[in-house]
């Protein structure tokens, strides 16, 4: 006889994968070894994680000489997901902008359900092992616990996605496929960071058709893009950046909204406090079950103005924007901020040379600390 950590305390008898508790057989309902299955080690345990001081590492994924390519990496198993202080102002913002726009932030297609529900038990198993005092998992109840929201979901019949939409502040986009065609396409997806565009217009679309609007797309990523989807491995997940300057911090920005009218002026009034960088942080791996692929990214903004404190960032950054290639710049979308961010950044690129923290002679180039930059971690405790 022993004590097994269920709901009820109770005494049960343990039979191989199944207890005996008041003479009721309960079945365990333990998740599988998703790290033994994908090959990919478990993350570290955070068991001193403190919600309410984290801060997300501040990813520039800024690049010289900037061309448009995949700019792939190998994914960092530690941080596939990752919580910060806003967590719970995350998930309300998600679920309030469900509950206004529904399909334009969640959809699916029949036959995805399963590739679906094994992302979020690959979901649930990693926050569990990363954060094991804000998430706990409950091997023979098949209980979640959320104890920074204070809720509990039996996953059995929880909805995949709208678990996701509940309790991970991150988009998945799960693509599948095609029997018919080999093409990889979007079968289901929770999306709430959309500027100019949403769910509804990419649900059932191939790759090609997603990334349409995307500079370069066709001529020079489609092929690469789509044998990368064919033959990517279980473990081996990479992860990537996009980035843009906005005016405030819109998550959800559809182009029929008002709001949508500023990005095509510069206001000589725009203070450059309310200037942010937003960068989408992108992982992608492929599902060792159903063999589909799981795209997840968070939008991720820091105030422009913390560029100042950050060495070789404004130069970097100026470079990019006064040379880059103008197709790929009008893309980004963030010309109704240049008027104001060009003159601040060769103002912060001549004071970071005069304090010596660049040399006057450096040349422009993708940082060695890329996607960071050097000193970051001075700021950033967590790191590992």
């Amino acid at each position: 006889m022993v004590n097994v950590d269920i709901d009820t305390p109770a005494a049960v008898l343990v039979l191989g994968p199944a207890l005996v508790l008041t003479g009721v057989i309960l079945l365990r309902k333990a998740l599988p070894d998703y790290a033994k299955l994908t090959g990919v080690p478990a993350p570290k345990p955070l068991p001193n994680f403190d919600l309410d001081t984290a801060k997300s590492r501040p990813y520039r994924p800024f690049r010289w000489e900037y061309h448009q390519n995949m700019s792939l990496s190998e994914l960092e198993p530690n941080w596939w997901i990752e919580l910060d202080s806003a967590y719970r102002e995350k998930i309300s913002q998600r679920k309030k902008l469900y509950s206004e726009y529904g399909k334009l932030i969640i959809d699916e297609l029949t036959g995805s359900q399963e590739a679906s529900r094994e992302c979020m038990e690959m979901v649930i198993q990693f926050i569990c092992q990363r954060y094991p005092n804000q998430f706990r998992y409950n091997d023979w109840t098949g209980v979640f616990t959320n104890e920074i929201l204070h809720a509990q979901v039996d996953i059995a019949t929880a909805h995949p996605l709208m678990f996701l939409l509940d309790h991970v502040p991150e988009d998945f986009f799960i693509v599948q496929e095609d029997p018919v065609s080999g093409l990889y396409r979007l079968t289901a997806a929770v999306g709430c960071s959309a500027i100019g565009w949403n769910i509804s217009q990419k649900i059932g679309k191939p790759l090609h058709e997603i990334h349409g609007p995307v500079p370069d797309y066709k001529e020079r990523m489609a092929f690469s893009v789509d044998r990368f989807f064919s033959k990517v491995p279980c473990d081996k997940p990479i992860q990537r950046g996009a980035w843009g300057l906005e005016v405030g911090e819109p998550l959800f920005l559809q182009t029929s909204s008002p709001e949508w009218n500023h990005r095509y002026r510069q206001d000589p009034d725009l203070l450059t406090s309310d200037i942010f960088l937003r960068v989408d942080w992108q992982t992608l791996r492929r599902l060792p079950k159903s063999r589909a692929i799981v795209f997840n990214f968070k939008a991720l903004f820091t105030p422009f103005t913390d560029f100042r404190r950050e060495p070789y960032i404004p130069r970097l950054l100026l470079k990019v924007l006064r040379e880059g290639k103008k197709s790929i710049m009008e893309y980004k979308g963030s010309w109704h901020t240049e008027h104001k961010v060009i003159p601040v950044l060769e103002e912060w690129a001549r004071e970071q040379e005069e304090k010596g923290w660049v040399p006057s002679q450096w040349k422009e180039r993708t940082l060695d600390e890329h996607p960071f930059y050097p000193g970051w971690k001075d700021h950033y405790p967590i790191h590992d």
